[in-house]
């Protein structure tokens, strides 16, 4: 990385202006470290109105561009640096790249000043970034829609390398980050924003990761020493009111989308039954309940003698009670 005295640059860019036109461009790009200040709030220190204080900072930036040329390459080392990621860059990235923590405010304005450099404001598919190309944006967000229709296809977060793309992973990678729609999650996974494994809200969407990470049943004691800062009983309630979660033993759940079916030990009897459209053996239905439930085989043999939801067949298979 290049390392440029941007407060001297920007210093002599401005020491051609008259002292309002230095003032407005000062405050209004935080240079020197102030703050960033509005139209408004220049112009009442002026006593003039806000268009007043933007044709002053408009004739300021004129005169400016008229010296930049100076400065060529710190404005290709920027153009260089864009180019890497494929012409576009999330802002609070680059400017913490390019800045660090003192020059921010100055990196800002110096890509203010100069083409081909085009900020993107923040809207609700995107953060505020910088592209070299506004057309080419409309390329980006065409990916994203690409990208996000390929996370929802698979309904699980992948790595960026594992994404179907055109664009190299830095340049992928640069664009993800830029991206609301597309984010990236603990493990470096990315996936739908909405998505729990991405940003889980509220200990049932953390509850949520502790199982898909565990890939199998937990107690809701272990599900809350996985969580931080949460309370047994919060995390129990969670998980009974979630249809996310399915009671299997004791106080055991698994989750609903690895196939287990939600009520007593009857009802799994009755959905066995019903997927299976045939009678069954004993020994089958055993075998398919305790893949669903942590009981003990006399409970399933004490549920399937249930003359009221279960007959029994000549051959000894079992069927579903008609009403």
């Amino acid at each position: 990385m290049e390392n440029f005295n941007y407060n001297k640059i920007c210093s002599d860019l401005l020491s051609s202006l008259t002292g309002k036109q230095k003032e407005t461009i000062l405050r209004r790009f935080g240079l020197g470290k102030t703050n960033k200040e509005t139209l408004e709030a220049i112009g009442k220190d002026f006593g003039v109105c806000r268009e007043r204080v933007r044709q002053i900072q408009v004739a300021g930036l004129d005169r400016i561009k008229q010296k930049i040329e100076k400065y060529d390459k710190v404005f290709q080392f920027f153009l260089n640096y864009l180019k890497s990621f494929g012409g576009l860059k999330r802002e609070d990235i680059l400017l913490e790249e390019l800045g660090g923590n003192s020059n921010k405010n100055e990196v800002y304005f110096l890509l203010s000043i100069k083409e081909p450099f085009q900020r993107i404001n923040e809207n609700n598919d995107f953060y505020s970034c910088w592209t070299t190309n506004k057309t080419n944006f409309q390329l980006f967000k065409k990916t994203i829609d690409s990208l996000s229709a390929q996370l929802k296809k698979i309904k699980t977060p992948l790595p960026a390398k594992k994404l179907k793309t055109s664009l190299r992973e830095k340049a992928l990678t640069a664009l993800l980050r830029a991206s609301k729609k597309i984010q990236q999650n603990e493990d470096g996974l990315y996936g739908l924003s909405v998505w729990a494994e991405i940003n889980p809200r509220g200990i049932k969407d953390k509850a949520y990761l502790v199982f898909k990470k565990a890939n199998k049943p937990l107690h809701f004691r272990e599900v809350t020493e996985l969580i931080e800062n949460s309370h047994v009983q919060t995390v129990h309630n969670e998980l009974i009111k979630d249809p996310r979660f399915i009671l299997v033993g004791r106080g055991t759940y698994a989750l609903s989308e690895w196939g287990y079916y939600p009520g007593q030990v009857k009802d799994v009897i009755l959905n066995i039954l019903k997927e299976a459209k045939r009678p069954l053996a004993k020994n089958e239905i055993l075998k398919e309940v305790l893949r669903q439930r942590i009981v003990k085989e006399n409970t399933i043999l004490l549920n399937l003698n249930n003359k009221n939801h279960f007959l029994k067949n000549s051959k000894g298979k079992y069927t579903i009670k008609e009403i």
